[in-house]
C-alpha cells in the first residue's frame, strides 16, 4: 500500500509540498492539471514541470486525478473520436514521466455535488454535507453561484464558471439517454484507450458517482456493486479497474464496502482508493466526518482489513477531511484542508500497522 496525498498544484492549492512531505508515512502526491479543458491533450512540458516539482520536494507522483472525460465521449456524440485520440496522447505523455495510474470518472455533466461546502459541526470544525431536500429545491445555476461565493479563491473542479454557463444545454443533452446507451458509450471509450493504457503500463481507475443519489435528473450509473461489475465487464483487461472510494460508495446506505474490496480486489481490479468516513443523518443526508470509525457511519477497521486480506499494493489517499484549527480562515479548498487529512493519514497507517502485526505480515 502506497500512501499519497491530493495536491492541486502550484497556485491551485494553499498547501505546499513541503507541508505534505512532513506528514509521517507520506510517500506520494496525487495531482492534476485542472486548467486543461476536457478533450484536449495535456502538454508534455506541463506534465514534466509538475512531476519535477513533486520529485524535487522528495515525493513521488505516480497517480493523476483526473484526466477528465469530455461530454462528447459520454454522449457518444460526433466529436468523440477526436477527444479519445487526445486522451490516448495524454496517456502516452504521462507514461514518459512515471505515471502508473489515472483516476477518472464517467459522471454526466457534474463531477460531484454537495448542498453545503462548509457545514458547521458541534465541535467547531466544518465539513461538506449532502442534504437531499436542499438539492431538490435548488437549480444547478444557483448551486454553482453558491459554490463560487463560498470558495471564492479557487474554482471547484466540475463547477467552473465558464462550464456552468452551458449547464442547461449540457443537462438537456442527456434527456432520453438510457442506461444501455450510456454503457455502450463507456465501452466504446474503454475499447479505444485500454490497449494504449496496457502498452504504457498505466492502470485506468474509474471513480464511482459522487454522491450515488439522483441529482438534476441525471443518470447515476456507477453507484453499487452491480454497476461496478457491469463497468468492469465492459472490457476484461486488468487495466480497466476501479478507484474504490469509501465515501462515494458508502453514501448509498447499506453498501457493503469490505465485501466489494474483497471481490474486486481479489481480481486485481482495484488500482487506487480514497478512504474517508461519513455520518448518516437519515437515509439520504450525510456529512463528511473525521476518519475515525466512531466519528462516522463506516467501519474503517473492516475496510482496511479487507484491503489487507486482498494484499492491496496500490495507491491510497485520505479523502475529504474537515476544516479544523481555524484552517477555514485560509480559504482552503472545501474538504481538502491539511490538518484533518494529515490526521486521517496517520489513523489509516496506524490501522494498517496493527492489522499487519496481528497477521504476521
Amino acid at each position: 500500500m502506497k500512501m499519497t496525498f491530493r495536491w492541486f498544484g502550484e497556485n491551485q492549492d494553499p498547501i505546499s509540498l513541503q507541508e505534505i512531505r512532513q506528514i509521517p508515512g507520506m510517500t506520494g502526491i496525487v495531482t492534476s492539471l485542472l486548467d486543461i479543458p476536457a478533450g484536449e491533450a495535456w502538454p508534455e512540458e506541463r506534465i514534466k514541470a509538475v512531476t519535477e516539482a513533486v520529485t524535487k520536494a522528495g515525493l513521488k507522483v505516480e497517480v493523476i486525478e483526473s484526466v477528465n472525460i469530455h461530454e462528447d465521449i459520454k454522449l457518444g456524440a460526433s466529436g468523440r473520436d477526436e477527444k479519445i485520440a487526445n486522451y490516448i496522447l495524454t496517456i502516452e505523455r504521462l507514461a514518459k514521466y512515471g505515471i502508473k495510474c489515472i483516476c477518472y470518472n464517467m459522471m454526466p455533466v457534474l463531477d460531484w455535488a454537495r448542498s453545503h461546502l462548509y457545514y458547521d459541526l458541534p465541535d467547531g470544525s466544518n465539513t461538506m454535507r449532502y442534504q437531499a431536500s436542499f438539492m431538490d429545491d435548488i437549480t444547478p445555476e444557483a448551486l454553482a453561484e453558491r459554490y463560487a461565493k463560498e470558495s471564492d479563491v479557487y474554482e471547484m473542479p466540475g463547477w467552473e464558471p465558464e462550464r456552468m454557463k452551458k449547464i442547461n444545454e449540457l443537462l438537456k443533452s442527456y434527456e432520453g439517454m438510457t442506461t444501455d446507451s450510456f454503457y455502450a458509450n463507456m465501452k466504446y471509450f474503454l475499447d479505444a484507450i485500454i490497449p494504449h493504457a496496457e502498452k504504457a503500463d498505466i492502470k485506468m481507475a474509474v471513480h464511482p458517482d459522487d454522491p450515488p443519489l439522483p441529482i438534476f435528473g441525471l443518470p447515476k450509473l456507477i453507484i453499487s456493486h452491480e454497476n461496478i461489475r457491469r463497468y468492469l465487464d465492459l472490457n476484461p483487461s486488468k487495466y480497466n479497474g476501479l478507484t474504490l472510494c469509501t465515501g462515494s460508495l458508502g453514501a448509498k446506505k447499506g453498501s457493503d464496502i469490505p465485501a466489494m474490496i474483497r471481490e474486486f480486489g481479489a481480481e486485481g481490479r482495484i488500482h487506487f482508493t480514497h478512504v474517508r468516513n461519513l455520518k448518516f443523518e437519515n437515509d439520504t443526508d450525510f456529512y463528511e466526518s473525521a476518519h475515525l470509525s466512531s466519528c462516522g457511519s463506516l467501519d474503517m477497521y473492516a475496510i482496511m482489513k479487507a484491503f489487507h486480506d486482498v494484499k492491496f499494493e496500490g495507491w491510497i489517499r485520505p479523502d475529504h477531511g474537515r476544516m479544523i484549527w481555524d484552517e477555514i480562515a485560509k480559504k482552503g479548498r472545501p474538504g481538502y484542508g491539511l490538518y484533518d487529512r494529515a490526521l486521517g493519514t496517520n489513523y489509516l497507517l496506524g490501522l494498517w500497522e496493527a492489522i499487519c502485526r496481528n497477521n504476521s505480515c
